[in-house]
């Protein structure tokens, strides 16, 4: 059934709503862009003069930077002076990892920015104002990539209103693109000259203070702000607005950073599911076991939300959990090299192995503290269950549900895990099967027209099928690869399923598949596409309806 958050009633609320907004656009900024620190990473990783194929001359020197133009004799590659253990100078090839983190990332991040709040002019604007600030500083600009980007994006936005609608027919282009090139160049300047001189200033002073908290062994309770924020979906504004942008910076310095696994450590989630696996009681202990899969190789720490929230002294376990893996990191020296995003084992294990920080010996350390942090989350929870089993037993038949209904409230929306944990629980199946499907036709006909048997019905020729949300990653990516699926087996062929962030749909989607709750947002986009509300993309009747829509089509055209 579909699940809507109630409205912010207090200060609270309201100030708890604000805080996941602005998380959420710091995450918008970072997480389009995982992919190029992934890339990065490996390029780090096996490139460099110490990485795992640092031997391999010519390619490992003329990717890597590291390599003496004067002895490698690749023309065309860009080169910089640089100077020998002896103070001699030569040339060396930049080759990809510099310029990688120096360019390439900020400038992603800041076009991302723009984007998000003035579309592709808003995006251009950012991009070419960030420049200056990458350019007038000597370390890897994210956080101003992260200030300056939307700073310049609303600044480009207010320009325009200056003078919409007063441009004489003709001279648009003209017009829009010397305000967008001269902002831009004025933007630039002003980041080359105070933007970056003060960033520069505000992340030293981020960074002196966690290297303050580290030299007073104090780190480890940074966990008591990380645990309970990430169960409230609070902690993009962490770790998307400090963390990443400084375990960037510290990683470029010493090749890892404990910081990437503050937040993306699996263990505490992975100690608190296998509790509930072994002392939980009802719903909660059958799902806990798919849970643990979910959350700890595929990095979906959502999932474990609900299982706290049911139990909220549970909490008091993952903060200690967390505490425990970061003091193990922090005594052993145990670090990433690249962000682990999701935080899967599979992407720490890759992010931890790289030479630079330290190879197997580093993923061994890294291991050793996912491996305490859960065994010691694990611990505290079974006490706390065990603790309270009669009277969990009791009341089992609601908390378990409220606990799910409560993770969609603080998240903003329902998912497609917190849709797998709710089938889990005990109750009539065949009811609340049979109440999805009647209120998804209903909902169908309502949107987009139906047929008396709740099919779909529409004249326009259904050739490209969107799954849209709003990072366009995630829950729409495996909704289309279920469709996806259906449609190979129904032997339709020249049908194409993608999945998109709401943001990027464009006119080409014939039907468009959404949540519930954001196809209003959806329909404004695309208003010439059909629209399918959907209130679970995993197992959704009405994919059912759309592969016989498009099996009607396809023999009315043959």
């Amino acid at each position: 059934m579909t699940t809507t958050s109630p409205p912010a009633r207090s200060g609270v609320n309201k100030a708890r709503v604000g805080v996941q907004r602005f998380g959420t656009f710091l995450s918008g900024m970072i997480m389009p862009n995982i992919a190029a620190f992934i890339a990065w990473g490996f390029i780090t990783m096996l490139f460099i003069a110490v990485g795992w194929l640092g031997w391999w001359t010519p390619v490992a020197p003329l990717l890597g930077g590291f390599g003496n133009a004067d002895v490698i004799n690749w023309p065309g590659a860009m080169t910089a002076l640089a100077q020998d253990a002896d103070g001699n100078t030569f040339p060396q090839f930049v080759g990809l990892v510099g310029p990688m983190i120096t360019y390439l990332l900020p400038l992603l991040i800041a076009n991302t920015a723009g984007r998000m709040v003035y579309g592709e002019r808003g995006g251009v604007v950012a991009t070419i104002a960030v420049m200056g600030v990458i350019v007038g500083t000597n370390i890897p600009m994210f956080l101003g990539a992260m200030i300056m980007g939307p700073f310049a994006a609303y600044v480009t936005k207010w320009m325009d209103r200056i003078w919409d609608g007063k441009i004489k027919p003709g001279f648009e282009m003209l017009v829009n693109n010397f305000s967008a090139g001269i902002l831009g160049m004025l933007l630039a300047i002003l980041g080359f000259f105070i933007f970056g001189p003060a960033i520069l200033w505000f992340s030293d002073i981020l960074g002196a203070a966690v290297a303050w908290l580290v030299s007073l062994s104090l780190l480890p309770f940074v966990s008591i702000i990380v645990e309970p924020a990430k169960v409230l979906f609070l902690n993009n504004a962490i770790n998307h607005g400090v963390f990443t942008p400084l375990g960037i910076e510290q990683a470029t310095e010493t090749g890892k950073s404990i910081l990437f696994l503050i937040e993306a450590n699996p263990g505490p989630g992975l100690g608190l599911l296998m509790a509930f696996t072994f002392f939980g009681v009802g719903a909660a202990k059958a799902s806990a076991p798919g849970a643990a899969v979910i959350q700890f190789l595929g990095g979906i720490h959502e999932i474990y939300f609900p299982y706290a929230l049911s139990k909220p002294m549970t909490i008091l376990a993952l903060i200690a959990g967390g505490a425990t893996g970061v003091t193990t990191n922090m005594v052993l020296g145990g670090g990433l090299a690249f962000p682990a995003a999701p935080g899967s084992i599979i992407a720490v294990t890759a992010a931890a192995s790289s030479p630079a920080a330290g190879g197997i010996t580093n993923l061994l350390v890294v291991y050793l503290s996912v491996l305490l942090a859960a065994t010691v989350t694990f611990l505290i929870t079974a006490v706390i269950l065990r603790a309270s089993r009669k009277r969990d037993l009791l009341a089992e038949s609601d908390t378990f549900g409220a606990a799910i209904a409560q993770t969609e409230a603080n998240k903003g929306k329902s998912s497609a895990a917190m849709d797998a944990l709710r089938a889990s629980s005990p109750g009539d199946r065949a009811a609340e099967r049979d109440a999805d499907a009647a209120l998804d036709k209903l909902e169908t006909e309502r949107e987009t027209g139906g047929r008396a048997d709740g099919g779909l019905l529409t004249t326009k020729q259904v050739k490209t099928i969107v799954f849209a949300c709003d990072a366009g990653m995630g829950s729409s990516a495996m909704g289309a690869s279920v469709l996806r699926n259906k449609i190979k087996k129904a032997g339709i062929e020249d049908v194409t399923v993608t999945n998109k962030a709401i943001a990027n749909l464009d006119a080409s989607a014939d039907l468009v598949i959404t949540q519930n709750q954001l196809t209003d947002r959806a329909r404004q986009k695309t208003p010439g596409a059909v629209h399918v509300s959907v209130d679970n993309f995993m197992n959704s009747p009405k994919y059912d309806e759309v592969v016989a829509l498009v099996r009607d089509q396809h023999q009315d055209g043959a």
